[in-house]
Parts: C-alpha cells; structure tokens; sequence
C-alpha cells in the first residue's frame, strides 16, 4: 500500500475499495431503516413514495457528479469545508465545518446508536429488566431527567457504541478501514438477502402499490412532498463522503470521483429494491408512522421469528454507519484547526496512529451528549434541514471551478446535472421551511450562530480574511 504522506501528515493510503465503502456505508444507516413508515404517514401513498425515493436517488447523483470534480481538483480533507473556503471564502468554509461539528457527524453518530438500540431491544426486550437503577440516587436522577429506567437504559447502551468506535478509530485508519470494510460487506449482503428471500418466498402483494388513499396535488401536497424529500435526502446524505478523506486517496483524481458515483449508485439500487419490499410486505396503512419498519416487513413476509432475527442484523448493520461517520467527521475538523479556525490542539496528529485522534475522541463525546438529551425524532427532523445548505453551495462552485480553469477531470453532465441537483436541493429547503418552519429556524440559527464564533477563531489566530 502507498504510504507517501501530503502536505498535511496524513498518509495517502485509500483506494477505490475501501472509498467505496464509505461512501455506502455513510449513507446507508438509519433513514432507510427508520423513515420509510413515518413517510408514508404523511403521504398515505405507496407509489408516490417509492416515485420521491427514485427522484432522491438522482438528485443525489446529480450532487455525487459535481463532487467528484470538486474532490478531483482538491483533494483535501474537509469535504464542504475545504471546497468552500477555497471557493468562495473561508468563513463559508467555517459555517459549512461548524455545522458538520454538531449536525453533519455527531448528530448521525447519536441518531444511529440510538437507531441500534431501538431495534436490539425490539428483538431482545428483556434487555431493559437489567436492574441497574434501582437505588434511590439513581431513581432521582431519571426522575429529574423525566426518563424511566428504560430509556435510560436505552441510552446507556448508545453511548457504549459509541464509545467503543471512538476507541477503535482513534487506533489508527487502517484498522478502521478493514472493520469498515468487513462492516459494510455484511450490510449490504443483509440488504440483498432481505430483499431476494423477501421476494422469493415471502408473503406479499404488489397490490399494495395501488391500495392507497388518493393524495392531493395542490401546495399543500407539493410542500408535503418538500418535507419527504428533505428526509430522503437525509437518508441519502453521505454520497459525497469520499470527499471528506481527500487528503488520505491515493490518485484522488481517479478514484475520488468513482467512488462517489458508484457507491451513489449502488445505494441507490438498494434503496428503491428496499422500499419497493417494504410496500410488497406491507399494506400502506399499516405501514404508517412505524419507525423500525424493516422489522414489521420481515414479521408479515416471514413470520415473528424472522421479526427478532431481523431486528437483531439491522441492529448490527448501523454499526457501519455509525463506524464511517466516525471516520470522517474528525478529518472536518482536524483541517479547520489547520486552518486556524477552530481549536488548534485538533489539528494535532496522533504520531503512532496517523490519525486526528483529539478530533476523534471530541466528536464522540459531543455525540455521547447528543444521545444524552436528543429523541430520534428530533435529531432525524434538525439534521435534514441542515444538512441541506452547504452541498447547494459547494455544487454551486463547480460552476466557478470551471470558469476559472481549475478542473483536473470534467465529468459528464456539466452544466445540467449541477444545475438539477442546485434547483433541487433550494426547492426542498423552502417547502420543508414552509412545512416546518420551527425546526427549520433553529437549524438556520445554528449556522448564524457559527458567523461570530468565526471572528473569534480569525482574532485570536489571525485568520486569513
């Protein structure tokens, strides 16, 4: 494997494998094992759902197309952060780093530990009898936090995720490359298996397609769609993930750009092949509002048993999301105190292990935190809002890219697919304001808030302007 190092101390080691399989395994996590019911609560139709899965799917290759030029120019780590601030101005690469800090990476670490608790203890309830509460200290803490033993029990256990793959990665990325790989491979075999057995032998109807309520069309079904939208693009998020390790590709102007196409495409095969399962299996009333939907699917196609045993692999299968998240999330922030815009001692790079291993460890402990005090809901709703923002305008700077000549490859689809993925992404921000617009405020308040917490990086360390 090459080991040369860049201009940053990071070593390029990742090819086109392993890239690819954290572009997949980035994305596919949580939303597409927990969004699917809660859509159809709101749609109340099977074919109209299936219909904005297929269109997320392009708009995210459309976003994967315009990357791959952007990380094949500059290959750097940070993805939106180093794209941005080369771009168009270091404080627009600042904000896009500040909300990855707490939305981009920390909030999806939480929402996929959760993600496996709720599902481990679907299969194995017993779990939450574990009397660890009982004394009166503990009984008034859950009191005073409006927990019951449960839910704390619950968190706990997301918060051991967490902790253990923060360890794990913090011992170096080769390491936590092969658990990602091996991570991965065993997710998308779940994936095929679920969908092949599911089809095959399973007890199903694609009558359910058809039997659905009708769905009104006017604005109030367009800002509707605007609000599913945004919460399938959260459960595509992640088809740019190559982009956040530029610095460690090897040849990142062949491999950057692949990776990212065929990990968006691969995901997105899987996603219309598992929702299309989801409505054979079942009907869309009672799919409405059911968060672990894989598990009911598996129930109606196969019976009980094979609701535990699913619930069980689903459980274990958000390890590689949760795994990739923790992956690149600290190479955003390692890169902004390089850069002099966040705390200088996260730049520092573990000299064992070769890796922002400071960057790691924080991250970790904001998503303990997360965990600690955020509902799955919560975090689900907040993280499609922001994680909206920055990739429109880091798609935007393909244009300027190719203006000023600094393109290494041109990808095809120039200008249109940039141009679809940018009307896209505006389009579903302003009907998801519109449906939502308390959520949606605080996720803009978010990125306001970064605008002073920058002057202060740029005074204290003298920031370029």
């Amino acid at each position: 494997m090459d080991e040369r190092t860049n201009g940053d101390g990071l070593q390029r080691k990742l090819g086109l494998f392993p890239l690819t399989n954290i572009v997949i395994a980035n994305m596919v996590g949580t939303g597409i094992f927990t969004t699917s019911g809660l859509l159809m609560k709101d749609l109340h139709h099977a074919g109209i759902m299936l219909a904005l899965w297929i269109v997320g799917g392009l708009i995210a290759l459309c976003g994967a197309l315009s990357y791959g030029e952007l990380g094949a120019a500059m290959p750097h780590a940070g993805g939106e952060y180093a794209f941005l601030s080369r771009l168009f101005h270091p404080l627009m690469g600042f904000l896009a780093g500040w909300v990855s800090f707490f939305v981009g990476f920390s909030a999806p670490i939480a929402a996929a530990a959760i993600g496996f608790t709720e599902y481990l203890t679907r299969a194995f309830p017993s779990v939450l009898k574990i009397g660890i509460f009982g004394n009166p200290a503990a009984q008034s803490l859950l009191r005073s936090l409006h927990w019951t033993p449960e839910e704390a029990l619950k968190r706990l256990f997301a918060i051991l995720v967490i902790v253990a793959f923060t360890y794990l990665h913090s011992r170096g990325l080769e390491l936590g490359a092969k658990v990602q790989n091996l991570l991965t491979g065993l997710q998308i075999l779940l994936i095929v298996a679920l969908v092949t057995a599911g089809f095959a032998v399973g007890k199903g109807s694609f009558g359910h397609l058809v039997s659905a309520g009708s769905f009104d069309f006017g604005f109030a079904g367009w800002k509707t769609m605007g609000l599913a939208l945004m919460w399938i693009m959260f459960a595509y998020s992640g088809w740019n993930a190559s982009a956040y390790v530029g610095s460690e590709v090897r040849d990142p102007a062949r491999n950057l750009p692949r990776s990212l196409l065929l990990g968006t495409g691969a995901v997105a095969v899987l996603y219309l092949a598992l929702n299309l399962l989801y409505i054979y299996a079942v009907p869309a009333g009672e799919m409405e509002g059911v968060v672990s939907i894989g598990g009911l699917a598996a129930k109606n196609l196969f019976g009980r048993s094979a609701e535990t045993i699913l619930s069980v692999l689903i459980s274990f299968a958000l390890f590689s999301s949760l795994s990739a998240f923790i992956i690149l999330g600290p190479r955003v922030y390692y890169s902004m105190a390089k850069d002099g815009v966040f705390f200088k001692s996260l730049a520092k790079v573990h000299p064992k292990f070769g890796v922002p291993s400071r960057s790691i460890v924080l991250q970790g402990a904001i998503a303990a935190v997360l965990v600690m005090f955020g509902t799955l809901r919560q975090l689900l709703t907040y993280m499609g809002f922001s994680l909206g923002i920055f990739p429109i305008l880091a798609v935007i700077g393909v244009f300027k890219l190719r203006r000023s000549g600094r393109s290494v490859i041109k990808l095809p689809g120039y200008p249109v697919a940039s141009a679809v993925y940018v009307l896209a992404g505006v389009t579903i921000l302003v009907l998801s304001f519109l449906q939502q617009p308390k959520v949606s405020s605080i996720a803009i308040a978010t990125v306001l808030i970064g605008i002073p917490i920058y002057l202060v990086f740029k005074k204290k360390y003298g920031t370029p302007a």
